[in-house]
This record gives C-alpha cells, sequence and structure tokens, in this order.
C-alpha cells in the first residue's frame, strides 16, 4: 500500500511542480505538461538507469502519466488568484515531492536486495533527479546542488529505509512526514551546508 501511495503522492506534487517552474518562465501550454512530466518521471528513470533497471519499465506506468497529466490540467486553469503566491506553492509541493519519491525509490532499491549505499543513491536521484531536469531545462541551477538542504533529506530517508530498523507502512508515513517538515523548515529558515567560494584571479 505505502508504495502506491508514495508514487501517487510524488507524481502529483512534481508534475504541479514542474508546472508552476514553467509557468514561471512563461513556457506555453506544450511547454507545461512537458516540464510537469519531466519532473515527475526524471527522477525515476534516472534511478533505473543507475541500479540498472530498463529506462522502458517507465512506459508500464499508465495510470502515473494520466495522474500527472490530469494534476497538470488542473493546476493550469486554477484562477490566477489562488496561486499568486507561486512561490510558497512551489516549495511545498517540491517538499511533498522530495520526501515521497526519496523514500520510494530507497524502497524500491532495497526490495532488490541491494547495499545501502545503492538505497541512499536511489533515494537522492529518484526525489531530486526530477528537480534537477526541471531546472536545467528552465535554465536554472539545479536546487539539489546549491539552495538549502535538498539532497541531505533524501539521502537521510535513503540511510534510515536501508538500515531496515523500523519497517512497516505506519514508520514510512511517520517518514514521510519527518522528511517534508525538515525540507519546509530549511527553506523556510535557510538552512544551507557550508560553503566555499574561490575567487576567480584576473590579470590586472
Amino acid at each position: 500500500m505505502a508504495w502506491e501511495v508514495f508514487s501517487v503522492i510524488g507524481t502529483v506534487a512534481f508534475a504541479i511542480s514542474g508546472a508552476i517552474v514553467a509557468m514561471e518562465e512563461e513556457y506555453d501550454l506544450f511547454g507545461v505538461y512537458i516540464l510537469g512530466i519531466v519532473t515527475a518521471f526524471g527522477g525515476g528513470a534516472i534511478r533505473n538507469i543507475l541500479i540498472g533497471l530498463p529506462v522502458s519499465t517507465l512506459w508500464s506506468q499508465e495510470m502515473m502519466f494520466q495522474i500527472a497529466l490530469a494534476a497538470i490540467t488542473i493546476f493550469f486553469i486554477i484562477p490566477n488568484r489562488l496561486i499568486k503566491h507561486w512561490n510558497r506553492w512551489g516549495n511545498f509541493t517540491d517538499a511533498i515531492g522530495l520526501s515521497a519519491f526519496a523514500i520510494q525509490g530507497a524502497m524500491h532499491a532495497v526490495s532488490l536486495d541491494l547495499p545501502i549505499g545503492a538505497v541512499i543513491v536511489a533515494a537522492v536521484l529518484t526525489g531530486a533527479g526530477g528537480g534537477i531536469v526541471r531546472d536545467l531545462l528552465a535554465g536554472r541551477k539545479p536546487i539539489v546542488l546549491h539552495h538549502e538542504i535538498y539532497g541531505v533529506w533524501a539521502a537521510s530517508a535513503g540511510l534510515i529505509i536501508g538500515l531496515e530498523l523500523l519497517t512497516g507502512d505506519l514508520f514510512l508515513f511517520a517518514l514521510f512526514i519527518i522528511i517534508t517538515i525538515l525540507r519546509i523548515l530549511s527553506y523556510t529558515y535557510g538552512w544551507h551546508l557550508p560553503r566555499r567560494k574561490i575567487q576567480s584571479i584576473r590579470n590586472p
């Protein structure tokens, strides 16, 4: 049950997240659909490549594609006055998608009896991969690489699930809520990992 629930939650959240970015960049309707679909399924495609599954397995998720298209369509026709605070919507849906897909990716890796390192990688790629592709297509720096604490939460979910200290749907749903809240707190309060900038040396 948890697998299906997280699949639906992550698909809807990231489809809307991609649509929000596309609408902000003033893409047309086709561009909104493309960016929404790529965001929703890009992470799963990258994960499959890394853990040795054919990318074509995505095409068996016909129901998820229909859900993503429906979510994008509904969001596109919502009046502007209801989505004028797009930044809040975008961050919130991104947090939900990150948490849901990170857990789903980790669960998938565990089901294949992969080592804990692969579980963590699967969690990060599934949770953040779609957002990376979305940002690159929108001409932005990928959030996961520079903005707040993003990929760390996905990796944490992968580590916890990979250790298999706790199991069961109730535990997974609790972890989903915790990771989502941590992601929201990180962008609300501007939590960052340490940074270091190297200044280029210019000839006088």
